[in-house]
């Protein structure tokens, strides 16, 4: 049996910890936040304890059904029929389903049908590696032509990725499409899950078995650096000590490793520094009144600022109406240095103008959540370009939601890969 490190308190560290203890292994799991989970962690927001950054699960999410069953938390998970809708500045669209594409009156006949046939082909796709290469502009292109791109997709890319907007992989955006797609009660009715008490029932729970196999969780601990010797992890140095190791499960962004891990040799720390992040401002509204009836809605307007909103609470049931609105861009983007109450203002006119009935009065409590280090940028051919888990250094494993790639960022992506490395610890 191992003495086991586990740098980050995420999804993806929690679940391989819970994995490693329950194998007989010794394990640490130290995290540098107040708590546990990452971007699943929770806030208090007007006395609601809420997801600092939505999460919502689908009908292929197989890894987070198994393992909800393994902790017996299982009866948690609720359904619920969600929708989408799609703003272009003045009218709110239903949006999503066959009918409503049908009735979109934004673009041509053809181009709907051509868009019907490509989301249609998406939910029924099983292989990406021969769209690995190509990038989402050139695919989407070719399969719904010009006027679908520019129309409904490019201001939807250019708000997320700004300068890299040309370059993000279609096997990325594929999995998008397909893993929502097949979220579906019927092909006119998506169904998405969420578990009650949100996804800190899952945390708490998973924290639990962790000290319940023996496992310790520590707070408020950053690492500083990965110590090694003839080629082997030896311990993490933090600002209270060493803490001896005999293998660590390192799951910090990417952009960081070469900092924590300076024994790597040197094309490794390439490869590292090689993967661009763009980080997030996500906000987060309490209101008194719904904005719509739908789940998501996909802003497009001119001179636009957001790609969209998530209303929450239209899957969630928590009283009253909470909306998440992300900003994603790169952290050079002057905006992401702007205060909390400039984003939030920008934002809630944008709300308005959505629903022109609410008013200043109707919002009850906002915060900002913000991470440097947010969203992998994917370029064509990334899968090249991500290292092995298991690094030259023996007993160290380094990931983090990068390597999920062409699968998104996501819990269930979170508890595979946990799984997995906890496993190759036992190897």
């Amino acid at each position: 049996m191992a003495r086991l490190i586990v740098i980050g308190a995420g999804a993806m560290g929690l679940a391989a910890a819970y994995h490693a203890s329950k194998a007989g292994h010794e394990v640490e799991v130290i995290e540098a936040g107040a708590e546990p989970g990452g971007m699943a962690a929770h806030f208090d927001l007007d006395g609601l304890s809420i997801e600092r950054f939505y999460h919502f699960i689908c009908k292929t999410d197989a890894p987070t059904f198994a393992l909800l069953r393994e902790l017996g938390i299982a009866d948690a998970l609720r359904w619920r029929p969600t929708s989408m809708g799609y703003f272009d500045g003045a009218t709110l669209h239903p949006w999503g389903d066959p009918i409503s594409l049908l009735r979109f009156p934004k673009i041509s006949l053809l181009s709907r049908l051509r868009y019907g046939l490509f989301a249609f082909i998406c939910t029924r796709r099983e292989r990406w590696d021969a769209i690995e290469h190509e990038t989402a502009q050139s695919w989407i292109t070719r399969w719904c032509g010009t006027e679908v791109y520019k129309k409904l997709w490019r201001p939807l890319f250019d708000l997320k990725f700004y300068e890299y907007a040309d370059d993000i992989s279609a096997a990325w955006i594929w999995t998008r499409v397909k893993r929502i797609g097949r979220s579906r009660r019927s092909l006119f009715q998506e169904e998405l899950g969420y578990l009650e008490g949100g996804s800190l029932t899952l945390v708490e729970r998973l924290c639990d078995a962790i000290r319940e196999a023996g496992g310790t969780i520590t707070l408020r601990t950053p690492a500083l650096r990965v110590q090694t010797k003839d080629g082997r992890v030896t311990g993490v140095e933090t600002p209270a000590g060493t803490i001896a190791a005999d293998a660590v499960i390192c799951t910090v962004p990417t952009p960081l490793v070469p900092t924590l891990v300076p024994d790597l040799p040197e094309e490794w720390r390439q490869r590292y520094e090689a993967i661009a992040n763009i980080g997030v401002c996500c906000l987060v509204f309490r209101l008194k009144r719904p904005v719509s009836p739908h789940f998501w809605i996909n802003i497009v307007e001119k001179d636009g600022v957001i790609p969209g909103l998530i209303e929450f609470s239209n899957l969630r049931p928590v009283g009253g109406s909470v909306v998440y609105v992300p900003y994603y861009m790169p952290v050079s983007n002057p905006k992401f240095g702007w205060s909390d109450q400039a984003l939030l203002d920008e934002a809630f006119a944008v709300i308005q103008r959505v629903n022109p009935a609410l008013t200043r009065d109707d919002v009850e409590a906002s915060r900002v959540a913000r991470l440097r280090h947010a969203q992998p940028v994917c370029e064509p051919g990334f899968a090249a370009k991500i290292p092995p888990v298991e690094t030259p250094i023996r007993g160290l494993q380094i990931a983090d939601t990068c390597f999920y790639y062409p699968e998104d960022r996501g819990i269930s992506e979170s508890v595979r890969f946990g799984r997995e490395m906890a496993a190759r610890v036992a190897a």
